[in-house]
C-alpha cells in the first residue's frame, strides 16, 4: 500500500486510534454475546417447561412451550447474522491497533499474541455459532418438527460449552482494551497528556 495513503489515513484518527468515535466491535459483541445466551437461555427454560408449569400459572402468565423454542430459534438465528459483523469489525479495528509491545498480560502474554489468540478465537466462535444455528434449524424444521421439545440436550449442553468459550475469549478481548490500551479511548487520552 502506498505510504502517504496510510499517513493520510493516521492523521485522521481519532483518540482511540479509528477513523470514528466510538469502537464498533464490543458494541457488536455484547449484541452477539446476548443474542446467544438468551437464545440457550429460552431454549433449556423450553426443556425444563413441564417441570415449571405451574410456576407461571400461579403468576397467571399465559406461556406455551412452543414460545420459548420459538424465541431461542430466533435469537440464535440474529446471533449467527450479526457474528459476521462483530468479526468483521473487530480484525478492521485490530489492523489499526498500535498496543505498547513491553506489557504483559495478566495471562502473561504480550499484545501481538492476545491479537492473535483473540483472532483466531473469533473465527473459532464464529464458525461455532453458525453451526449451532445450522443444528438449530435441523431441529427445528426436519428433525423434531413435530415434537414437543424442538431441541436435543447435546445442543444444550454444546450451547454451555460455548458460552465458556466466550468468557475465554472474552477475557483476551478486555485485557486488550484494559491492560494494553487498544481502542480504549480514555486510555489513549491520558497517555497523550489530555483531560
Amino acid at each position: 500500500m502506498n505510504s502517504e495513503l496510510i499517513d493520510q489515513l493516521s492523521n485522521q484518527l481519532g483518540a482511540n486510534g479509528l477513523p470514528y468515535t466510538i469502537p464498533i466491535h464490543p458494541n457488536l459483541v455484547h449484541l452477539t454475546l446476548g443474542l446467544f445466551i438468551i437464545g440457550i437461555t429460552f431454549d433449556i427454560v423450553g426443556v425444563i417447561f413441564p417441570f415449571q408449569k405451574w410456576v407461571f400459572k400461579s403468576l397467571a402468565i399465559p406461556v406455551e412451550r412452543s414460545s420459548f423454542f420459538d424465541v431461542g430459534w430466533y435469537n440464535m438465528l440474529a446471533s449467527s447474522v450479526i457474528t459476521f459483523f462483530t468479526v468483521g469489525a473487530g480484525f478492521y479495528e485490530m489492523m489499526l491497533a498500535k498496543p505498547p509491545a513491553d506489557v504483559k498480560s495478566a495471562w502473561g502474554l504480550q499484545a501481538m499474541e492476545t491479537m492473535l489468540w483473540h483472532g483466531v478465537g473469533g473465527v473459532l466462535l464464529l464458525t461455532l455459532i453458525v453451526g449451532m444455528t445450522v443444528w438449530r434449524g435441523l431441529q427445528r424444521f426436519v428433525w423434531s418438527k413435530e415434537a414437543d421439545r424442538q431441541v436435543q440436550l447435546s445442543y444444550l449442553l454444546m450451547g454451555m460449552v460455548i458460552m465458556f468459550i466466550m468468557f475465554l475469549h472474552g477475557t483476551l478481548g478486555a485485557q486488550l482494551a484494559t491492560e494494553f490500551g487498544v481502542h480504549n479511548t480514555a486510555d489513549n487520552l491520558l497517555r497523550l497528556g489530555k483531560p
